[in-house]
């Protein structure tokens, strides 16, 4: 039995598909939400997850966890009581708690699921989430984003004609945006980007200030700086925020040492309060529509999804960023889980389910740090070059040639970066491959770095010098939660893909027809196959799958009409 499931900031949901649709379970409670949320009793040492926990956190804060999925991927350590938990520990108990509330449901074991992340989550936070599914007993299936999930539930993989979906997911601690593409049966991620900081928490933290500047000192500095009272503050945000969405006007009303303290909110003073997020939110639907090359007047659809996108702030911006509403058919909050279930059925094969390829993109850029020489002959380190680029479709390989910057060089070392800077002090260090190089001018040796990225995150480097025929090798993966066969595999798969696009017999038949039309050609006609041939060569080395495939098409169609379509 394979479990769908939305691991989220402020709650989580498990679902599984079974008698032809997805179906979202029930925790202990009856709830089909369970709060991610972690206490410690200190009396009895239990651990309480869910409501129970989320219910303490006022009350007990110093024993209380919430919204550690921000923290995946880091080394933040979360102190309850005389224990620490790491963000993947904290994962684990709530997904351990959605598997026996499934376990209890179906009457079976559960041992296998696909757990769904940010689409911006990085490699770090990938592997952490899958972590946290290895500690919770859990086969991870798949790491799927989340906004690929929600245009599963939506059901897009059952329409048959070719349609462009940019899906809107504000969750309680992370953004998302992705555009994807729907064509016979398959599923293509065009583009996704995101900001890891910006959710419905902090849309709270905006109320929670101005609530603050509101009772001034009659609070005391002392008295702010309370655990409890913070919490307390916390809670009345949340429930302020949440009443705004069917109220013009909410009160948000704290207790404290037996005084009432209120400050008043017009839906209108929020949406004035909230107008810098507003904007936050609006870079990544540019960066996702510019990225995926459309406008957005060609898609079809937008598809909301995260409780915080019931704000009806958010939903104006949104219709006004696109000129029109969007989509409401599929609940926020349950849009996720029951897109991981429809995932779940489809890697059990499910016979009610219409096959569907999934396809998905590189979230951020990928490439290695290299040295600059600037005016004076000045030496400038740590540049990042960039070999993968963000929303290249995966599984992909591409390779970069670089060279020796010194005469007699001895080796040349390069560090391996994840991010969008262009300085790799600001990206995110992945690893280091080190190799020796002959000695020799500066710049006559070259360096053939290929990057070869899966699916599943996992990352293999190749660095080959062809003067001397060395190669070094370095594979990123999170081999901890990975089998041996596994890891084989995946390795395997991989390796179908170092080829070189030039070299691929589709691309090397048009290039090798074209050169012969050039010979049989002359004059203006001759230039014009030409100007194409070398179009077609400089779109080849930017390894760019889409782009060759249709600059191919137009250079076959331009041969058709010299000579006529290729005969067999």
């Amino acid at each position: 039995m394979i479990i769908g499931i939305d691991l989220g900031t402020t709650n989580s949901a498990v679902a599984l598909w079974r008698d032809g649709k997805a179906e979202l379970i029930p925790n202990s409670l009856g709830h089909l939400l369970t709060p991610s949320a972690v206490s410690l009793d200190e009396t009895t040492g239990e651990v309480l997850v869910g409501l129970a926990a989320r219910e303490r956190q006022s009350t007990h804060p110093a024993l209380t966890a919430t919204a550690f999925k921000r923290y995946m991927g880091s080394n933040r350590v979360t102190r309850l009581g005389k224990k620490g938990f790491s963000p993947e520990e904290l994962s684990a108990l709530v997904l351990r708690r959605l598997v026996d509330d499934a376990q209890v449901f179906l009457g079976q074991p559960v041992t296998e699921a696909v757990i769904t992340v940010p689409a911006y989550f990085n490699d770090k936070q990938r592997k952490a989430t899958r972590r946290a599914g290895e500690l919770a007993g859990l086969k991870v299936e798949r790491l799927l984003n989340e906004p690929t999930a929600a245009a599963l539930a939506y059901g897009i993989h059952e329409l048959d004609d070719q349609s462009m979906f940019l899906v809107f997911d504000l969750g309680g601690g992370t953004f998302d945006v992705s555009v994807l593409e729907i064509f016979e049966g398959v599923i293509e991620v065009r583009a996704s980007t995101g900001d890891n900081r910006l959710g419905g928490e902090d849309f709270n933290q905006v109320l929670i200030e101005d609530f603050g500047k509101a009772i001034g000192d009659r609070i005391s500095t002392e008295d702010r700086a309370d655990p409890v009272l913070r919490e307390r503050i916390r809670a009345a945000a949340e429930r302020a925020r949440r009443g705004l969405t069917d109220s013009a006007e909410v009160i948000m009303s704290v207790t404290w040492k037996d005084q009432v303290f209120e400050h008043r909110f017009t839906a209108d003073r929020f949406d004035t309060l909230c107008s810098g997020l507003v904007t936050r939110m609006r870079d990544p639907v540019l960066r996702a529509l510019r990225d995926s090359g459309l406008h957005a007047g060609q898609l079809k659809e937008i598809v909301m999804v995260g409780g915080a996108t019931r704000m009806p702030l958010v939903r104006r911006a949104v219709t006004k960023m696109f000129g029109r509403f969007p989509s409401n058919a599929v609940d926020p909050d349950q849009a996720v889980a029951l897109g991981a279930a429809v995932q779940a059925g489809l890697k059990a094969r499910d016979v009610a389910l219409k096959e569907v390829v999934l396809t998905d993109v590189c979230p951020y850029t990928l490439g290695v740090e290299v040295s600059e020489r600037g005016p004076g002959n000045m030496i400038r380190g740590g540049v990042f070059s960039p070999i993968i680029e963000r929303n290249t479709v995966i599984p992909a390989s591409r390779v970069q040639v670089y060279s020796t910057m010194e005469a007699n060089q001895k080796f040349v070392k390069l560090p391996i970066y994840q991010g969008e800077s262009r300085a790799v002090s600001d990206n995110i260090r992945l690893g280091e491959v080190e190799i020796a190089v002959p000695p020799a001018k500066a710049g006559e040796i070259a360096v053939e770095v290929r990057f070869s990225y899966d699916i599943n995150g996992l990352l293999e480097v190749d660095v080959h010098v062809p003067a001397t025929g060395e190669r070094r090798e370095l594979v990123i993966a999170d081999e901890e939660t990975m089998t041996a066969p596994e890891f084989s595999r995946r390795r395997a798969e991989l390796a179908e893909l170092k080829h070189h696009p030039r070299d691929a017999d589709l691309n090397r038949a048009a290039l090798a027809r074209a050169a012969r039309c050039y010979e049989d050609s002359l004059g203006d006609q001759r230039q014009f196959i030409g100007q194409h041939m070398d179009r077609f060569s400089f779109i080849l080395e930017r390894q760019d799958p889409r782009e060759i495939e249709h600059a191919r098409k137009e250079l076959l169609q331009v041969l058709d009409q010299f000579e006529g379509a290729t005969w067999l």
